[in-house]
């Protein structure tokens, strides 16, 4: 399998998603799981070559007159999140499978979720900013319909368009920044950019590529004040919210972060503000993680908070920090994708995701609860499991060496604290205890069901027990293309004395008398958050609000609902666009001599004033609309005088139909047969008409006057003939040259023609209903 078809395969399977599930049912999730499957291996066969040091790239031509290409570079940062979204996306496509068994929209799920398993695949993968930046707009794309993929409940609609919304404006900022690092060093790759040195660092637009980029980042990885969208896309179904929160769109911002870290990292605004954002969103997604009850909501401030401890790892540029950060993105990968299958199967089974509801589940589902135990214990980074190893790492990182790490470090205590009362109180809890009444009657999963948590869980342990060759394939490549340099990375699950023990100890004891009193600290933290009030959250409602009444006060200046007045806009707009600019430099086309024509020519020209000055006297409206067509077939003639006969034959026909359709409307509308206009709207619309008469004039005098490029002509000459295989140059352009835009044009008309179609027969039916009445 070539790298290209592994990026198009999840694609196709969409495609087929629909189909397999109406013929297979729920089973089709074995075939469609086949996929990421096979994308997993075929990015698996490229870890021997990635960790001797290797960057594989490659890519195709896309649009190659502008030198644009769908290109990809892989190294340990790529390669790594290649294999967590495809090998969860498996995992979490087998869940579905069980978890929305007899669903009527189940292939449609499928679609959606394989569409952003393509999505983010292409995103990691990427080369080239714009092939990045379609694919960054693509998993916002996918991810508003999978949130909103239960679209019947408006809670849903709203997490969906809160998630776009956010992180549609994040794309705009990244957009923008990527422009900037374009412009500022030439380069328009990733591969490209991390090989030019200290050229962006260096650069005046430093500052303002930095602020853009982090603008992206924090909104799609749910930094703070951001943070808000995150926790209400806990509406999609688990399997969404499994993926989306453990390996995938998330981790998106941070991916960007960790790629630029070389390019970009190391200068002391990046080293302030990736810590600082990221040790504030940790507490904050820690302390709201506290208050809740909902499984699933747990979980999901948890990544909030993860989220933040990565960023500000990323920020903090040292070899230990990038080891501690490519360690922990991995860990949380593997427990918190667990987690969330865990608490959907708990879901799913005992009819609740209330934690205060839930207990004595060990026993009817065993297979589940070692599961979750194990996630649980590796985010709780005990030894053994490949969270210990992270949270070791991420101490080694921090210290006391002073006032800002000493801080950071205090940060990163309290809120590991609090995950790991997370991590008990969906791990844990819901097993132990005496089993109470439940809504559903509950029993072990099904095989699709507790299958990706016990993958994973057991993926955490193994990577935490064999860490030797975890390090050589995954950690260390991984923490080498974050920091640009070489890094190995060597810590064992064995403890060792110093104050990285010493921290996770604090971290652990701190975290179980926590746990043991969530219930009072649960109370507590609702009262302050109630004393507060005010966030984010509602923030952007509010935002919404005042953006739909601001749109409707410009609605109701700039559509005001009168075709005069857009009209005399118009007109006024078109004529200082053209005057202006000639006025401002006092460049004024030169007066052109009389042309030596025939009499014959003269009076075309003749005919043509005759028609204007027609129109002006006319005493009906109809009598102007036939008028007016005088000087369109006057413009005919001239046409045909000049030698254009199929140019004449067209503005003949324009001018036949524009007289006949316009009369027939006169015929249907409520207007008066002359025009009653005042004196003073007459002058003031006149001297409109001859400033946009005057300004179109001298713009085509300044255009005829401007040194004939005949490249076109030649080429449509020389073409015409030999490719379009047409001797009529002007059919030529039209139908093929110029093929879709003539097709575009067309279809524009005919759906003009259906919505008036449309428009006209509701109309009939009302008036047909109301005599009925009547």
């Amino acid at each position: 399998m070539s790298t290209l078809v592994a990026l198009l395969l999840p694609f196709a399977a969409a495609a087929i998603a629909p189909v397999a599930t109406r013929l297979q049912g729920h089973r089709a999730a074995w075939l469609l799981a086949a996929a990421p499957a096979a994308i997993f291996l075929h990015f698996l066969s490229m870890l021997p070559a990635v960790a001797a040091g290797d960057t594989l790239n490659g890519g195709v031509d896309w649009v190659p007159s502008l030198d644009v290409r769908l290109s990809w570079m892989i190294d340990g940062l790529s390669l790594a999140f290649a294999l967590l979204i495809s090998g969860i996306g498996m995992l979490i496509v087998l869940y579905a499978g069980g978890y929305l068994k007899g669903h009527p929209h189940q292939g449609r799920f499928f679609a959606f979720i394989l569409l952003f398993m393509g999505s983010m695949q292409g995103l990691v993968l990427s080369d080239s900013f714009l092939t990045l930046f379609v694919f960054w707009e693509l998993t916002s794309v996918t991810s508003f319909l999978l949130i909103g993929f239960d679209h019947g409940r408006e809670a849903a609609r709203r997490a969906a368009l809160q998630a776009l919304v956010v992180t549609g404006i994040g794309g705009l900022a990244l957009l923008a920044g990527l422009l900037i690092i374009w412009g500022a060093t030439g380069k328009s790759d990733m591969s490209g950019l991390l090989a030019s040195g200290e050229a962006l660092r260096e650069s005046p637009l430093y500052v303002s590529a930095l602020l853009l980029v982090l603008g992206g980042a924090f909104t799609k990885s749910a930094q703070f004040p951001f943070h808000f969208w995150l926790p209400n896309a806990m509406e999609a179904p688990t399997p969404v919210s499994a993926y989306l929160h453990s390996a995938t769109m998330v981790k998106a911002g941070v991916y960007l972060l960790m790629r630029l870290n070389p390019a970009m990292g190391g200068t002391p605004l990046w080293e302030t503000l990736l810590p600082l954002f990221g040790a504030a969103t940790l507490l904050c997604g820690a302390l709201l993680a506290l208050r809740q009850t909902d499984l699933k909501l747990m979980l999901a401030y948890t990544t909030v908070a993860s989220l933040g401890l990565l960023v500000m790892l990323t920020g903090l540029g040292s070899d230990k920090a990038v080891e501690a950060a490519a360690l922990y993105l991995v860990a949380h990968s593997l427990f918190k994708g667990a987690l969330f299958m865990v608490a959907g199967s708990i879901d799913h089974e005992a009819g609740t995701r209330d934690i205060r509801g839930l207990a004595g589940l060990r026993s009817a589902m065993p297979v589940t609860f070692a599961a979750g135990l194990l996630a649980a214990l590796s985010m709780c980074g005990l030894p053994l499991l490949v969270g210990f190893l992270a949270k070791e790492e991420i101490y080694a990182a921090l210290g006391f060496a002073d006032g800002w790490t000493a801080a950071l470090t205090v940060a990163v205590l309290l809120g590991n604290a609090a995950m790991l009362v997370i991590a008990l109180n969906v791990g844990l809890k819901p097993f132990v205890g005496a089993l109470p009444r439940l809504p559903g009657q509950p029993h072990e999963a099904p095989l699709l069901l507790w299958l990706g948590p016990a993958v994973l869980a057991v993926a955490g342990l193994l990577a935490g027990v064999v860490s030797t060759p975890f390090h050589r394939w995954i950690s260390s490549p991984l923490a080498t293309a974050i920091a640009g340099e070489p890094i190995a990375i060597h810590i064992s699950t064995i403890p060792h004395l110093g104050v990285p023990l010493l921290l996770s100890a604090l971290t652990i004891g701190l975290g179980i008398c926590a746990w043991l009193a969530s219930g009072r600290l649960r109370e507590g933290v609702a009262s302050l958050l109630a004393a507060i009030g005010w966030g984010p959250d509602r923030g952007f409602d509010q935002a919404m609000r005042g953006l739909i009444r601001l749109s409707r006060i410009v609605t109701g200046v700039v559509q005001c609902g009168r075709l005069v007045v857009y009209m005399t806009v118009t007109f006024i707009v078109a004529a200082i666009s053209v005057l202006g600019p000639m006025a401002a430099s006092g460049e004024w086309p030169a007066w052109p001599a009389l042309p030596d024509l025939y009499f014959y020519e003269w009076l075309v020209f003749l005919l043509a004033a005759v028609g204007a000055l027609a129109v002006l006297l006319a005493r009906s409206r109809l009598t102007a609309i036939v008028c007016l067509g005088i000087q369109g077939f006057a413009i005919a003639l001239l046409f045909m005088l000049f030698g254009a006969p199929d140019l004449s034959f067209t503005q003949f026909m324009v001018e036949t139909l524009s007289v006949v359709i316009l009369a027939l409307v006169m015929t249907r509308l409520r207007l008066l047969p002359t025009d009653r206009r005042p004196g003073p709207h007459k002058i003031v619309d006149g001297a409109i008409a001859v400033a946009a008469g005057v300004a179109f004039g001298l713009l085509l005098l300044k255009v005829t006057q401007v040194p004939f490029d005949g490249r076109l002509t030649d080429f449509f000459n020389a073409y015409s003939r030999t490719i379009a295989h047409g001797r009529n140059v002007v059919n030529v352009i039209i139908v093929d040259f110029r093929g879709l835009d003539t097709l575009g044009e067309i279809a524009v008309v005919m759906i003009a023609g259906l919505a008036i179609l449309a428009l006209i027969r509701i109309r009939g039916r009302r008036i047909v209903a109301a005599r009925r009445e009547a």
